[in-house]
């Protein structure tokens, strides 16, 4: 039994030093967004050995009465590496994480941040995600392309508290002297999606409701509600936006014009493939792809969002009848 006892023990002392250990060799740089407000910004390109799985952004607010974070990068070594950063900004404890959505490249720097103490916050359609064959497969791919930021340490964190949005696509709260809004957007890039707006610095954390510098991940995403999405985010007129990809936006409408435009294009040309009962193979061929494949990221992901697209206008076709 004691040497049961000193096993666990050590497993969960190496669980929690792991990203500690691997994140000495990371440094991030926090940009200060407003008086509160800083946001981390990864490359414009898919998560690789060369990014270390940065190719994302995240964010934090620092309250009178300690830190909220949004988002938590794509390794658990990054999300130590952003509590060294937030650290070097201030001395008060990061007591909160909010989650945009359940993809790697957003939530699995959580254990860093559940091992500080933080209390995680995300969207209820999040658990479905979690508890999928692709959760656990997407874990296994990342273990094995970004090998050693993403390990067999590395977890799959559940929320302490599922949000739900019954009565309203909105949900308010406050930290010390901060109060903040969440929105609710689920279906449009994710099941889950969720964005913050924190008032009193006129900034929305958009998490993947759009790219900038580089064409979005797709997949499987319902394009006619991320359209939708998109105009709410434009109703709210923050002073800045800060997506889940790419710099900072202070020119919303202009900056959302390449998500806008090849969400837009997607539709049209997958669409008419289906009306006219093309295969996806010979669709993709023919469609002309100039004003996009020179973007980062394309390469990558183009195929598998026009893929996730013709599905969806299938559906959509079918809807119709």
């Amino acid at each position: 039994m004691k040497r049961f006892g000193w096993h666990a023990a050590l497993s969960a002392l190496l669980l929690i030093a792991a990203p500690t250990m691997a994140a000495s060799n990371i440094e991030l740089e926090p940009i200060q967004a407003g008086p509160h407000t800083y946001y981390f910004q990864g490359a414009s390109e898919m998560a690789s050995q060369e990014n270390k799985g940065f190719m994302s952004n995240a964010g934090f607010v620092v309250t009178s009465d300690g830190v909220l974070v949004f988002d938590t990068l794509g390794t658990p070594a990054l999300g130590q590496a952003m509590i060294e950063a937030i650290g070097e900004i201030t001395d008060q404890p990061i007591k909160r994480v909010i989650i945009s959505h359940y993809h790697a490249d957003h939530f699995y720097g959580l254990q860093a941040f559940k091992a500080v103490g933080a209390e995680v916050w995300a969207h209820t359609k999040g658990q479905s995600y979690l508890a999928s064959e692709v959760a656990e497969q997407r874990l296994e791919q990342r273990r094995e392309d970004l090998a050693p930021w993403v390990d067999e340490t590395t977890e799959l964190v559940r929320a302490d508290r599922w949000l739900t949005f019954e009565d309203s696509d909105t949900l308010e709260f406050s930290m010390g002297d901060s109060e903040f809004v969440l929105y609710d957007v689920g279906g449009a890039h994710a099941p889950d999606d969720m964005m913050m707006y924190v008032p009193s610095d006129n900034i929305l954390f958009a998490g993947d409701l759009y790219f900038t510098g580089r064409i979005p991940y797709v997949g499987d995403a319902d394009s006619k509600v991320w359209l939708a999405a998109m105009d709410s985010m434009l109703s709210m007129d923050p002073e800045m936006v800060i997506p889940g990809h790419g710099a900072a936006s202070r020119n919303t409408v202009e900056d959302m014009e390449l998500t806008r435009s090849y969400l837009l294009f997607l539709r049209e040309e997958l669409g008419q493939a289906v009306e006219e009962m093309m295969d996806f193979e010979q669709a993709y061929k023919d469609i002309d792809w100039s004003e996009f494949k020179d973007q980062p990221a394309f390469d990558a992901a183009n195929r598998i969002n026009a893929y996730g697209q013709y599905l969806q206008m299938e559906r959509e076709s079918l809807e119709n009848f």
